[in-house]
């Protein structure tokens, strides 16, 4: 491949873009559906900042609903809008000259390749594509392709189990809780806090996500924490229109749910429990090399404590085992699922795992399911 490959992961709130071999995204834009863009491509090599409020490179474009909801998308001509736009007004350039990395959710039915080949070579024409698990790419960002991935996104987390880069499905777990419903849940904290409801009423999606990113932490002995008033280390939060709230146990009763869904009703077992439930299903030549190689990801995994708390609880699960759990937590596992994709995509053996163009009309686009596994 003459051109870098574009990497490409799309999630339940944002969409990130850039090109193999670069450290962060080049472009964060909202997964939301999107006007065409009136500027046409414009070759240069100018870096745009990273835009995780949105920002599309100054061309206009107008959200009006989000297309991908929980990891799956929901309206495929949405998703080629807002891929579209990331061609075109972001990244600027011609997809038919680039190879496209692109991260797919655990939670992605396997018709969902079919479409996705369909749309990138037949709608962008791109040269070659590859579609990779984000919990194997959240792998590859630590340098692993063993090992077990833990996201929690936005939309959805995830539980991936993966053996010499082959994904495990029997071993990948879905739980319904994550940032979205959080934030949702920290709202409702707050509504029945001491704060003035007249303010907390007007919180929009984007406050209470700034809130929730600068105040919230998880606690390592939530009863205790529950119990303690001394444990509630109030904190100060300034509302866009100048109010102060102040936040005590709301800090970390917000995340528990990450740990003990049944706060918000939900019936599964938390992630350090799903994650010990999908080591049990590891081969038994494969396990102790997975248990070595865990991996945290995703940007509800942000959290101050968030690593120490899964630690905590997979070795209370393991009590008995003689086995002493420790889990990889890098400080830029916000995007790990995207780095990973682009050093893999940037490794000289990884040029064989393209599907080219001339393979896709030769073959068909049933072909994805034996190129990708």
């Amino acid at each position: 491949m003459l051109k870098p490959a574009v990497i490409i992961d799309s999630g339940s709130s944002f969409t990130r873009g850039g090109f193999a071999g670069q450290w962060q995204p080049q472009f964060v834009l909202r997964t939301v559906l999107l006007h065409p863009c009136s500027a046409g491509p414009r070759r240069d090599t100018q870096q745009h900042p990273t835009a995780a409020t949105g920002s599309t490179g100054g061309c206009a474009a107008t959200p009006r609903s989000c297309p991908l909801k929980h990891g799956i998308v929901e309206d495929w001509d949405g998703m080629k809008s807002l891929w579209g736009h990331l061609f075109s007004c972001s990244l600027r350039v011609p997809p038919e000259e680039h190879p496209v990395l692109l991260a797919e959710s655990p939670s992605c039915p396997a018709a969902d390749r079919v479409k996705a080949a369909e749309v990138f070579f037949e709608s962008f024409g791109v040269p070659a594509l590859h579609v990779a698990n984000t919990g194997f790419l959240s792998l590859c960002a630590h340098g692993r392709v063993t090992g077990l991935a833990v996201e929690a996104g936005a939309g959805v987390s995830h539980v991936t189990s993966v053996c010499l880069g082959q994904t495990l499905r029997k071993g990948t777990q879905r739980l319904g809780v994550a940032g979205e419903l959080l934030s949702s849940h920290l709202h409702r904290l707050l509504l029945e806090s001491p704060n003035q409801p007249s303010a907390l009423h007007a919180l929009t999606r984007k406050t209470l996500s700034q809130l929730k990113k600068q105040c919230c932490y998880v606690s390592l002995d939530y009863e205790r924490d529950l119990q303690d008033q001394g444990c509630h280390h109030p904190a100060r939060f300034q509302m866009p229109d100048g109010h102060w709230i102040t936040l005590g146990k709301e800090r970390f009763c917000c995340p528990e749910p990450l740990f003990q869904p049944k706060l918000l009703q939900h019936s599964c077992p938390g992630l350090h429990q799903l994650a010990w439930q999908s080591l049990q299903t590891v081969p038994d030549h494969a396990r102790r090399d997975i248990l070595g190689n865990i991996v945290l990801s995703g940007g509800s995994s942000m959290f101050p404590g968030f690593p120490e708390r899964m630690c905590l609880g997979l070795n209370l699960l393991s009590q008995g085992t003689g086995v002493q759990i420790d889990v990889l937590a890098s400080p830029a596992r916000g995007t790990a699922a995207w780095v990973g994709g682009s050093m893999a995509a940037s490794l000289t053996s990884f040029q064989r795992a393209w599907l080219t163009k001339g393979e896709y009309q030769e073959l068909g686009a049933e072909c994805v399911h034996t190129k990708f596994q």
